[in-house]
């Protein structure tokens, strides 16, 4: 059997035990936000260069063709859900998603963006964050055509939220190029303070939304993604500068969630640690049974983190042996080992694990 065979009977076997692990209960509808580490299509329908529409994108999925995420299969959204024993939910624009499929939940993600909006202005028109959560309210009012507003609400408490923002607002913003505008009116530690306090504003909407189980992704080791090693890099190592934004970040988010969870009165929200595994990964990838943690899969040039993947670019022959995809996201593989140690190991997610999270009604 080949690498490609292979890859795909999994895909489908990973399908198929989402609905058997979970016949005694019914899994919680999937509601996705952020940025291209959860996006699994909305670009392919807007006029946007941030687009994983074309080979060899989706190169492991099951038909082996591009869907819009940035992966050579399954994302980590993907495997949250599959985690939780939900079907993988469908883009929001995308024009299938309705009827019954809307009360399995939906995902609203949209590469390229940040948690400010003037992040990514130059990859065009893509779902800022107040335009992801008006469409979330359009799903509700959707959904409450179908079901009732009461019956609405349920299915919205029910649900589990992830979402992946503050990447871009550094790799695509702050340090996109050696002088930038936010560069210039902020120093590193007064610019992590801004964009967190307006994530927590975010974060805020949607307990206001409706949410009551809301996982929130850290920011991974930015220094390290092939891209940044490439260009900033002179003998590979991580860039210590985008290192130290990433545990700025990191430091300031947490306790964000604490006063979130405070404000609230319950624990809402909660985060996973995306920096240590990431670097565990990274810095041991025979611990996981991966071999190269240096190079993307699909690039050219350095680390072949250079520029975007195309059908001309350098494919790598074992997806499975290597940590990043591309120039900025994980190979499918990477992904599915760092959702696993969410689930597996409660030191990775604060203050709430997910298992508890999901306890809570």
């Amino acid at each position: 059997m080949d690498f490609y065979t292979a890859s795909a009977s999994f895909l489908a076997l990973l399908l198929s035990l989402s609905h058997v692990t979970t016949a005694a209960a019914a899994p919680p509808p999937q509601f996705i936000f952020g940025d291209s580490l959860f996006e699994n299509g909305n670009n392919n329908y807007l006029a946007t260069t941030a687009r994983a529409d074309r080979h060899p994108y989706g190169v492991d999925f099951p038909n082996r063709k591009p869907t819009g995420r940035f992966s050579n299969g399954l994302n980590l959204a993907d495997f949250i859900c599959l985690k939780l024993g939900s079907d993988l939910v469908l883009p929001y624009l995308d024009p299938s998603l309705k009827g019954k499929e809307l009360l399995k939940g939906a995902n609203f993600a949209s590469s390229g963006i940040g948690i400010l909006n003037d992040t990514g202005l130059q990859f065009g028109e893509i779902i800022r964050m107040p335009h992801q959560l008006e469409l979330f309210q359009h799903y509700k009012d959707r959904v409450a055509k179908i079901i009732g507003p009461n019956a609405t609400n349920k299915l919205v408490a029910e649900g589990f939220f992830s979402i992946s923002l503050g990447g871009n607002d550094y790799v695509n913003n702050y340090y996109l190029l050696p002088v930038t505008v936010r560069s210039l009116q902020f120093s590193l530690p007064a610019y992590t303070d801004f964009i967190i306090s307006e994530f927590e504003k975010i974060l805020a909407k949607f307990y206001e939304l409706g949410a009551r189980r809301v996982l929130v992704l850290s920011s991974g080791p930015l220094g390290c993604i092939p891209m940044e090693r490439a260009l900033r890099s002179t003998n590979g190592d991580c860039v210590p500068v985008l290192q130290q934004a990433t545990q700025l970040f990191n430091d300031r988010l947490t306790p964000a969630i604490d006063r979130l969870n405070r404000r609230f009165g319950a624990p809402i929200y909660t985060i996973s640690g995306m920096f240590p595994i990431y670097m565990n990964l990274y810095t041991n990838p025979q611990a996981f049974g991966l071999g190269d943690a240096k190079n993307a899969c699909c690039g050219q040039g350095r680390y072949n983190g250079i520029g975007f993947c195309t059908s001309l670019s350098h494919l790598c022959p074992d997806r499975g042996n290597n940590v990043w995809w591309d120039q900025f996201h994980p190979t499918q593989r990477a992904a599915k080992i760092i959702v696993d140690q969410f689930f597996s190991n409660s030191s990775y997610v604060t203050p709430i694990s997910l298992k508890d999270l999901m306890k809570l009604t």
